[in-house]
Order: structure tokens, then sequence, then C-alpha cells
């Protein structure tokens, strides 16, 4: 099939002066290389019309009249005033990523951007002073940006002892595998202050996330609520716990009596043994940033972002 290529400017100065030697159209296309109706249509569209120049080509007015014809004429637009409306939403509200976005609207058959569009286009409107972008300058605030420095060095667990920990070396392979429902990680996300927190308990392979509101981080708070939130369930389903090595998890003993369970403790300061949990408190921390006094926000509020976030699409499981 042939394929047509639109002429630049150096191939309509070689149409122009071929055309002041006397070649007819069949020969400049053969010379040019080009389909003849790609040069039929070239002296159709920019010869002038009238004036001086009538019936004559020139090569600049033949490419600026093509640039003027494409600037002018109507255009198929994806990202539309509508569109950016429902992206604001799910951005603001929902606190999903743009690639969460045009993933989902995809997955759902319905019209949308690349993610990549999505980004350019809030930070074109960070910056624009164009009242097109008038609406959406503060938008790029809901980009999850900005991550916490790496501690590094040698550095010292100072957080004193907990009793009885097992460390996460020997902490059962198929665990690693997430194959299987029940390995819990648990963190808390503190409020302003360290005035408040958040318990946080994840499922490593179905990500499912319990969220309970404490007063502060201690041990006997934490117990009771993980204890009275995992009371809920058919507790036969859990198999391991871990832990980061905080002292509000003093009272893993007795949880693991409770529940029959094996309980595992990260290395000191090493947030990727327990990645899983804190790849969820980032999500929570869309909802609830940094500096947020926990002490204020309402119960009814913490049960409507874990809704949210246990019903927030998954890359992990192909967006669903």
């Amino acid at each position: 099939m042939q394929k047509f290529k639109q002429l630049n400017l150096s191939q309509r100065y070689q149409i122009e002066a071929l055309l002041k030697a006397g070649l007819n159209q069949s020969s400049i296309s053969n010379i040019l290389d080009v389909h003849r109706s790609t040069n039929s249509r070239e002296l159709t569209r920019n010869v002038a019309k009238r004036g001086r120049t009538s019936g004559i080509y020139f090569a600049v007015n033949a490419d600026r009249r093509t640039h003027t014809r494409h600037h002018n004429k109507n255009k198929h637009i994806l990202l539309t005033h509508r569109l950016k409306e429902e992206i604001c939403y799910y951005l603001r509200v929902d606190k999903w990523s743009p690639e969460l976005i045009s993933q989902r609207f995809k997955k759902e058959g319905r019209d949308c951007v690349s993610h990549e569009t999505i980004y350019k286009w809030i930070w074109q409107a960070k910056v624009s002073k164009h009242r097109n972008y008038t609406l959406y300058t503060n938008l790029y605030k809901e980009l999850k940006h900005g991550k916490r420095k790496r501690k590094r060095g040698n550095i010292r667990d100072n957080r004193g002892a907990i009793l009885n920990r097992t460390p996460i070396s020997e902490r059962p392979t198929v665990v690693e595998l997430r194959k299987r429902i029940g390995d819990i990680e648990v963190d808390l996300m503190m409020g302003k202050d360290h005035k408040s927190a958040l318990l946080v308990m994840t499922d490593r392979t179905t990500l499912v996330t319990m969220i309970e509101k404490l007063s502060g981080k201690q041990a006997n708070e934490v117990y009771d609520k993980m204890n009275m939130r995992l009371s809920n369930f058919n507790t036969s389903w859990i198999k391991t716990i871990t832990f980061d090595n905080g002292k509000e998890f003093a009272e893993h003993q007795k949880i693991a009596d409770n529940f029959k369970v094996k309980t595992y403790f990260t290395r000191p300061y090493t947030s990727q043994d327990k990645g899983t949990v804190e790849d969820r408190i980032g999500v929570i921390r869309r909802f609830f940033p940094k500096k947020t006094d926990l002490r204020i926000v309402s119960q009814k509020r913490i049960k409507e972002v874990e809704k949210m976030i246990n019903n927030r699409p998954i890359r992990k499981f192909n967006y669903l």
C-alpha cells in the first residue's frame, strides 16, 4: 500500500525551482520520489488564486499556508473538559494516581489518555497563566511525591528490647511467595507531633488493609486494638504476623497466643522487610498527609478511607 508523507520546506523549494525550469508534474514527482497525487495536491492547495502572485508557486508561501491550515483544522481532543473533571475527582477525592486512573478507565472500556499525558497536563497547569488551566493550578499537590531520606551508615537500635522476638530471617519461605492468605504485616502511621496514630494491618497476598485509630503508641492499646479487630474473623486464616521493632509491639506474644500464630520482627530500620504495609501507609497518607492531627479525624472518616483503599484498583491485580 502506498504511503503518503507531508512535503517539507526543502522539497517545496525543489518544486519551485523545477516549475521555473519548465518540468511537468509527473517529472517533478519522479525527481522528488513522491506520489504524483502528493505533488498535484500541493499545487492545487498552495498556489495563490489572486493578487500579484496569482497562479505562481512560491515555496515559502506554500509552507506557511500548510502550517496555517493544520493549525486551524478541527482536531480530535481526548483530554476533554469532562475527562479533566473526572480525573480531578479521582485525584482529589479517591487519591488515585494518574496511572491508576488511566489504566482503570481503559479496563472499563472508557476513553482516556495515558498517565504520561495526565502528568504533563498537571505540571503545565501549575506553571501556565492561561485561563484554561486556572481551575487546575494546584492539582499537582494531589500527586504522591517526596520520599523519606534513607538512613545511612551504622545505626544502633536504641528502642529497647522486646522479649521473645523471632527475626524475619526465620520466617517461612512460603510467606515470600505471596501465594496464601493470612500473612499479615503490621505498622503504625503516626500523626502530628507523634501524639496520635493509626494501627495498619495488611495481608501480604490480597492487600486487604485494616485501620484502627489509636490515641498514642502504647503497647497495651495496640494489643487491645489488634485483638479486637482480628477477633472479628475466623482466626484460622491467620498464619503469621510481622512487626517492626517499635516498643509498641511489645505485647506480640499475647497476640501469638490468642490466635495461635507465629510472630516475626524485621531487621532494625529496614522498612523493605515490611514493604507491603509501608506501601499501603503511603496510600493512606494521600488522605491524611504528614502533620495531620489524627486526634480530630473521626472514626467514620477512617472507616471511609479503609473502604476506599480496599476497593482501590491495584496494578498487581491488573487494575481490578
